[in-house]
């Protein structure tokens, strides 16, 4: 999945949060998603135009890199959506997932035309507007955002919990599941993610849906690698199953009460390669 193909149940539920918690309406009944060419999922962006309650037309743009052009798209979007507005006010915003340091202009200030438009960026939003929503679309969405002194492995923990709990049935898990792995790449947390989905308590090969990606075959290997390199006395086995387990995450704990396996043994393999101390 990629990142820049935002599920529609996703965009409307950051629509939501983005009207009451960042623009501060929060007595919105009636978000009528607009169906014109301006909405639309592609390949390398997904645009947003709604009507709001019936007063405003409300574009968003969701953007995973920096564009040094972006605000003469927006210029253009304005003219376009502008043909439909009906006179209505129209409020435009960018919202910035990606990786790297925000540097896109909010505006073109030059002889004769000003123009301004809103960018967000979810590394400076609270997580808590979005953990406190409680829907499985707002906490996927949540991972993108500042966890202030939150701790990030506690936080995951809780967000899988809850779109095991929340979710409607297996699949839809799943597929949150895989959204939450790509956002996770923009924080440099899909590792974390991928540990606590190894620990979790949730049985991956008994969904409908599951599907050996290929660090979960990995970590299956692991296993299985470790317990024939047990059976059979194979310390070199044994000792490549505890290194990959090591770069997939895991530390000597971790190791240890997954695979049931002696944690000095561990600590003494990780040492012996420079990995742990």
């Amino acid at each position: 999945m990629d990142k820049d193909i935002i599920a529609k149940e996703v965009i409307k539920e950051l629509v939501k949060i983005i009207l009451k918690k960042i623009i501060g309406l929060k007595n919105v009944t009636n978000i009528k998603f607009l169906n014109t060419e301006l909405q639309r999922v592609e390949s390398r962006r997904a645009d947003v135009v709604a009507l709001i309650d019936d007063e405003f037309i409300l574009h968003l743009e969701i953007q995973n890199n920096n564009d040094s052009k972006m605000a003469y798209r927006m210029l253009r979007y304005w003219l376009d959506i502008n043909e439909i507005a009906e006179n209505k006010p129209i409020e435009q915003f960018v919202i910035y997932i990606g990786k790297n340091k925000l540097s896109m202009k909010d505006k073109i200030a030059r002889k004769g035309i000003f123009y301004t438009y809103n960018i967000i960026d979810m590394k400076n939003v609270d997580c808590e507007y979005f953990i406190k929503d409680d829907t499985p679309e707002s906490l996927v969405l949540s991972i993108l955002c500042d966890f202030k002194d939150k701790n990030p492995k506690d936080l995951i923990k809780y967000i899988v919990k809850r779109l095991s709990e929340l979710s409607k049935d297996a699949n839809e898990f799943r597929k949150f599941m895989l959204m939450l792995e790509e956002f996770s790449t923009n924080r440099d947390l899909k590792r974390t993610v991928k540990e606590v989905e190894m620990l979790s308590e949730i049985k991956w090969e008994e969904l409908p849906s599951w599907e050996i990606g290929y660090e979960q075959g990995l970590e299956q290997g692991i296993k299985d690698g470790i317990e024939k390199g047990i059976e059979q006395g194979i310390e070199q086995g044994i000792e490549q199953g505890i290194l990959i387990a090591y770069d997939l995450g895991l530390d000597a704990k971790d190791i240890a009460k997954r695979y049931e396996m002696d944690e000095n043994m561990i600590k003494n393999i990780l040492k012996k390669c420079n990995l742990e101390k």
